[in-house]
């Protein structure tokens, strides 16, 4: 059987429908974690599809470190088993690790409190020319701590919390973070996992049932699937508040883990593309050295070998 998509750029083309830049009209429940895009791919094709565009994606990531005018900061959030690691290992496979980074926020330690919730993530922003991956981030502070807001309580805060005022501020703040990061050359990529109660529920039970994955699960996940509906308001009102089209969101559908994976993919290479960057002209004056140094090399003479005394 025929791959179905021909070109890449078919794809690329579906990615539109997935991606948040204004949230003043956005619904979580207009987003289907089993959507495909309509174009009747499978799951074979759709992993050699993933294979082909990896190279894709490391071509332009040489042109992001060669030119060092911009960077790339991925940020990757969603439920309990939605599939944060197994996008980075399969997303960022091809790339060099020398351009990246992957920071995994957990929760906040003692240092950690007595500073805004921002200063870490400002810490491990990435460099000019490089990419940095978050595994949940910033915006755990605009959903764990609104679902459970008594963990507010350790963060050292002046004033009220869980108002809407103070609720509103953190999102002004984030906003800022972003735009400023935008400013200085990042581009800002924001990805929801977007699975179902059900797959998620299918995905637990993987981890009780096949012995590899049991040292996965945690009885905390139980504990925070009780939370489910609290945390899809959460997501609702935190994606639409921080959706700009310098920093947008790209609802990812979840329940297939190839689809997700290439809707990532797919989503940063067309950023990355649109940067619409070339190798880098070397100066004049070091362009002279390569060549009297290119010349040094062809001219060179093989040195007499000696004999070894026995």
């Amino acid at each position: 059987m025929s791959n179905p998509l021909n070109n890449l750029s078919r794809f690329l083309k579906t990615l539109d429908s997935y991606q948040v830049k204004d949230g003043k009209t956005f619904s979580l429940e207009h987003f289907s974690p089993d959507d495909d895009g309509g174009l009747g791919l499978d799951k074979e094709h759709g992993k050699a599809l993933l294979a082909d565009v990896k190279t894709h994606l490391q071509e332009l990531q040489e042109l992001l470190y060669a030119n060092q005018t911009h960077s790339l900061l991925i940020i990757l959030q969603g439920m309990d088993t939605a599939g944060k690691d197994g996008t980075i290992k399969h997303v960022m496979s091809g790339v060099n690790p020398q351009g990246i980074s992957v920071t995994s926020f957990k929760q906040p330690g003692p240092s950690e409190l007595l500073h805004g919730f921002l200063w870490r993530i400002h810490m491990a922003a990435p460099q000019a020319g490089r990419i940095a991956v978050f595994n949940r981030s910033h915006y755990e502070e605009v959903l764990i701590t609104r679902v459970h807001p008594e963990l507010l309580q350790n963060e050292h805060l002046p004033g009220e919390v869980n108002t809407l005022a103070f609720w509103e501020g953190r999102y002004s703040d984030i906003r800022h973070l972003e735009h400023y990061l935008s400013r200085q050359g990042t581009l800002v990529l924001k990805f929801f996992l977007n699975i179902s109660h059900e797959e998620q529920r299918k995905r637990l039970l993987a981890r009780l049932d096949i012995p590899s994955k049991r040292w996965k699960f945690s009885s905390s996940d139980l504990q925070e699937r009780e939370f489910w509906n609290e945390y899809q308001t959460a997501y609702q009102d935190t994606i639409a508040a921080t959706a700009r089209s310098h920093a947008p969101w790209t609802i990812v559908p979840a329940n297939q883990k190839w689809y997700a994976h290439l809707v990532v993919i797919g989503t940063i290479i067309r950023a990355l593309h649109n940067l619409h960057q070339t190798i880098p002209a070397p100066a004049p004056d070091i362009s002279r050295q390569l060549d009297n140094y290119r010349d040094s090399l062809l001219n060179e003479k093989s040195p007499n070998r000696r004999k070894l005394k026995s």
